[in-house]
C-alpha cells in the first residue's frame, strides 16, 4: 500500500507541475497583457516600463524559472490590476465557492445513488423509466440553460428566490440546485449500471440460492461491491466541482472562484489567472488521489497492478 500511495503522489505532483507549465506557456502566447492594462494609446515608454516592472520583457524561459522558483516558495505573483498578491485574491473566494459547491455535491450524492440504487432494484418498472428520462433531462441540458430557467420560475415569475448576489442562505439556494442536478442524474445512471451489473454475477445468485433474503444480499454483497466504481464518479464530481462553478458563479453572481476567473482572464491578469488553474489543478489532483487510495484500499488487486507496474 506504501507503494501504491507513493507513485500515485509523484504523479500528483507531475499533474500539478505540467498544469502550471502549460498555463503559464498558454497565457504567455495569448497576448500582451501590457496592451490590455495599458491600452494602444498609451506612450510608448509607459507600455515598456510597465513590461520591465513585471518582467515581461525577459525571454519567457526566464519569466518561466522566476515563476516556478517563486511558487516553489509559495509566491504565485501579484495581480497587474492592483498589486495583491495573486493566492490571496483567490483563497479570498474559495469560501463562496465551497459554500455553493459542498451543498451541491451533497445534491449529488444524496439524491443520485438512492435512485439509481431504486432504479435497479426496479429494473424495467414505471419507476425505473421514469428515473432514467429524469436522469437523461438532467445531465443533457446546459447547466446555464437550467440556471436561466430556474432563475425564469423562481426569482421572475415566483418570487421566492433571488436571481443572483451573495444575501444570505437564499441566495445560495438556485446555484446550489443548478450544479447538483446534472451530477445527480450522472451519478443515477451511473448507480444504477453499476448496480446492475452486480446483480447479475454468478455469487449474488448463489446467495440467493442458499436461502438467504434478498434485503440481506443487496445490503451485504451487491452494495459493497457496486460501491467500488462508484467511488470513482464521485471523485471525479468533486474534482470537477470548481471548474464546473465558472459558469454558474457567472449566472447568479455570486463572488466565487469561477466568477473571479472570468474577471481576470477578461483582464488579462496573468497572476491571478494563474493561480486560479494551480488551485483549481491541485484540488482535482487531490480529488482523484483520494478516489486512487480508496480503490486501492477498497479493491487489493489495484495495490498489486499498481505494484507489478
Amino acid at each position: 500500500m506504501l507503494m501504491f500511495a507513493t507513485s500515485r503522489l509523484l504523479r500528483a505532483g507531475l499533474t500539478i507541475l505540467f498544469v502550471m507549465t502549460f498555463a503559464f506557456v498558454v497565457l504567455r502566447l495569448s497576448g500582451d497583457p501590457a496592451l490590455l492594462i495599458m491600452s494602444v494609446d498609451a506612450p510608448p515608454e509607459a507600455i515598456a516600463a510597465f513590461r520591465e516592472s513585471w518582467g515581461l520583457n525577459q525571454p519567457i524561459w526566464d519569466q518561466y524559472l522566476s515563476y516556478i522558483g517563486h511558487a516553489l516558495t509559495g509566491d504565485f505573483g501579484k495581480s497587474m490590476r492592483d498589486g495583491r498578491p495573486a493566492i490571496d485574491l483567490v483563497m479570498e473566494r474559495v469560501p463562496a465557492t465551497l459554500a455553493i459547491t459542498m451543498p451541491a455535491l451533497a445534491l449529488k450524492i444524496g439524491l443520485g445513488i438512492p435512485a439509481g440504487i431504486y432504479a435497479a432494484l426496479h429494473r424495467n418498472s414505471m419507476a425505473d423509466r421514469l428515473t432514467m428520462a429524469a436522469s437523461v433531462a438532467g445531465f443533457t441540458m446546459p447547466s446555464f440553460v437550467l440556471a436561466l430557467l430556474l432563475v425564469l420560475v423562481f426569482a421572475v415569475q415566483l418570487g421566492w428566490l433571488p436571481a443572483s448576489g451573495n444575501s444570505g442562505l437564499s441566495s445560495a439556494i438556485l446555484p446550489i440546485v443548478t450544479l447538483g442536478t446534472g451530477g445527480a442524474a450522472i451519478m443515477a445512471r451511473f448507480t444504477r449500471s453499476a448496480m446492475l451489473e452486480v446483480l447479475g454475477q454468478p455469487y449474488i445468485r448463489a446467495a440467493s440460492a442458499k436461502g438467504v433474503t434478498w434485503h440481506a444480499v443487496v445490503t451485504r454483497h451487491a452494495l459493497p461491491n457496486a460501491a467500488i466504481p462508484t467511488v470513482t464518479i464521485i471523485g471525479f464530481m468533486v474534482g470537477s466541482l470548481v471548474a464546473g462553478a465558472v459558469v454558474v458563479e457567472s449566472v447568479f453572481s455570486w463572488p466565487g472562484v469561477g466568477r473571479l476567473l472570468v474577471s481576470a482572464v477578461a483582464n488579462r491578469d496573468l497572476a491571478v489567472v494563474q493561480a486560479i488553474l494551480m488551485v483549481i489543478a491541485a484540488w482535482m489532483v487531490m480529488a482523484n488521489l483520494t478516489v486512487d487510495l480508496a480503490y486501492g484500499w477498497l479493491d487489493p488487486r489495484v495495490r498489486g497492478t499498481a505494484a507489478a507496474h
